[in-house]
C-alpha cells in the first residue's frame, strides 16, 4: 500500500472520534501543539535551515525563501496563532435552524465536521500549523501534502504536534503528512473517493489548476492573487499612496497582495510620477502601459501575460485607465476574484465599484492585505477561497464544516 493511501485510511478511522470530542478536549490538545512548538524552536529552526540551504542551492528567489524561513519570532507567532484558535467558538454542533412541520416531525440543522480534509500547499511550513489547528479544532482530521522545499521543516513540526497529541484526546493518526516530494503522491491524494472528504490546494496558479483539472474528489478552490487597486480622479493622493505602497510592499510574497495598480489619467498625470518614486525606492521593479511609461520614462512595458502575473515579488504593473468602467473591466478580464480595492473619497464611485467588482473581497479606501483569517477575526485561516460554492474568503471553523439534519418524530409515516 503507498504512503498516501496508508495515511490516508489511518486519518480516516478516527473521523467518528473527532466528531465526538468536547470542546475543552480539542481546546487543551492545541495548548499542548503551542507549547511544544515554542519548546522545539531550536529543532525547527535547524530543519528549517535543511530546506533554506536548498532552496539557495536550486535558485528560489528571495521572495520564496521569505516564504519558506523560519525563526524564533515566526515561530512563535505560528504558536500564537494556535492559542488564538482556542479563544474561537467551536462551530461544532451549532443549530442553524430549527423548525416543526405539520404533521409533527421536529427538524433541526446542525453543523458537523466535513471529516477527512486533504491540504495540498507549497512553500510555508506554518500552513502545517495553521491547517493542523483549524482542521482539528473542528472536528476534522487531516492529510497534508507540503511542497518538497519545506519538507524538512513539515516533518519537523509534524514530529512535534505527534509528540503533543499523544499528551491528549485526540488521536496522533488524525494529522498526517505526505512525506513522498513526488508529483506522483499529489495526483494519487486527488483520486482518493470514499476516504478523503475534500482536497483544498494552497499555493500557486499551475498547483490549484493542477488539483481543480485532475482531482474526482471535492475541491474548495483557493484562487491565485492577481489583485488591484485602483485609485480614480477623486482621490486623496497620500492616502492612495499609503494604501498602494503597504499591498505591494508590505509583504509581497502573499496572495493578497497588489500585483496592478490602476490610475484614472488625470490622477495619474498629477501624482503617478511621485508614487513611481515611492514604489522605485522601495525596490520595485515597475512595468507599465504606453500612458504610464509616458509619465514614468524609465518604467518598462508591461505585456499581456504580465497583466495576468501573479508574482509575489517586488514587481509591480501601472495602468492608466480612463474612467471607473475601464478599471473594472481590466480587473474583470485579469483578476482571479481574490482582493480588489477602490481609493476614492466619491463615495458613488466606491459603492458602484463594490457591487460590480466579483471578488471574494472588495475594498474601499483600504489595503488588499486585510484579506486574512486574523485580520478578519477567524483566527488562522485555512485559505481564502476564490469560489462561489460552500465558502468563500477567508476560510474559518465554520467554513470546514458540513451541516446535518436531525429529525425527531413520534411515530410519523410518510402516507
Amino acid at each position: 500500500m503507498s504512503e498516501v493511501r496508508e495515511k490516508a485510511i489511518l486519518a480516516k478511522e478516527t473521523t467518528p472520534l473527532l466528531g465526538q470530542l468536547t470542546t475543552a478536549q480539542k481546546n487543551k490538545a492545541l495548548a499542548l501543539m503551542a507549547d511544544a512548538l515554542i519548546s522545539e524552536t531550536a529543532s525547527i529552526i535547524a530543519a528549517n535551515e535543511e530546506d533554506l540551504q536548498r532552496g539557495k542551492t536550486n535558485g528560489l528567489t528571495s521572495s520564496l525563501l521569505d516564504r519558506l524561513s523560519l525563526n524564533a519570532p515566526r515561530i512563535a507567532a505560528i504558536a500564537e496563532g494556535l492559542r488564538e484558535i482556542i479563544q474561537l467558538d467551536d462551530p461544532i454542533g451549532d443549530e442553524l435552524e430549527k423548525f416543526a412541520r405539520p404533521n409533527g416531525l421536529l427538524v433541526r440543522k446542525v453543523r458537523v465536521p466535513l471529516g477527512l480534509i486533504g491540504i495540498i500547499y507549497e512553500a510555508r511550513p506554518n500552513v502545517t500549523v495553521d491547517a493542523a489547528g483549524l482542521c482539528l479544532k473542528s472536528g476534522n482530521a487531516v492529510l497534508l501534502r507540503g511542497g518538497s522545499d519545506a519538507l524538512s521543516s513539515n516533518k519537523r513540526i509534524i514530529e512535534v504536534l505527534h509528540g503533543a497529541l499523544v499528551q491528549s484526546d485526540i488521536p496522533v493518526n488524525a494529522l498526517q503528512l505526505v512525506s513522498n516530494p513526488d508529483r506522483a503522491s499529489v495526483d494519487e491524494m486527488l483520486k482518493l473517493n470514499g476516504i478523503l472528504d475534500v482536497v483544498i490546494p494552497r499555493g500557486g496558479h499551475s498547483l490549484i489548476q493542477n488539483v481543480i483539472k485532475n482531482a474526482t474528489v471535492p475541491v474548495i478552490e483557493t484562487g491565485a492573487g492577481v489583485c488591484h487597486t485602483y485609485a480614480d480622479n477623486q482621490a486623496d493622493p497620500v492616502k492612495a499612496l499609503k494604501i498602494a505602497l503597504n499591498a505591494k510592499v508590505q509583504r509581497p510574497s502573499v496572495c493578497n497582495s497588489m500585483e496592478t495598480l490602476l490610475l484614472q489619467r488625470g490622477f495619474a498625470e498629477q501624482h503617478l510620477r511621485s508614487i513611481a518614486d515611492a514604489f522605485i525606492m522601495a525596490n520595485v521593479e515597475l512595468r507599465g502601459c504606453a500612458l504610464s511609461q509616458q509619465l514614468v520614462p524609465e518604467m518598462k512595458a508591461a505585456s499581456d501575460v504580465d497583466w495576468s502575473t501573479e508574482y509575489n515579488d517586488y514587481i509591480l504593473n501601472v495602468k492608466v485607465v480612463a474612467d471607473l468602467d475601464e478599471a473594472i473591466a481590466h480587473i474583470r478580464r485579469y483578476g482571479t476574484m481574490h482582493s480588489e480595492c477602490i481609493v476614492t473619497e466619491n463615495e458613488a464611485n466606491a459603492q458602484r465599484f463594490m457591487q460590480e467588482t466579483d471578488a471574494a473581497a472588495v475594498y474601499h479606501n483600504a489595503s488588499t492585505r486585510f484579506t486574512d483569517g486574523f485580520e478578519f477575526g477567524f483566527g488562522a485561516e485555512i485559505g481564502i477561497s476564490t469560489q462561489k460554492l460552500h465558502a468563500r474568503g477567508p476560510m474559518g471553523l465554520p467554513a470546514l464544516t458540513s451541516t446535518k439534519y436531525y429529525v425527531q418524530g413520534n411515530g410519523q409515516i410518510r402516507q
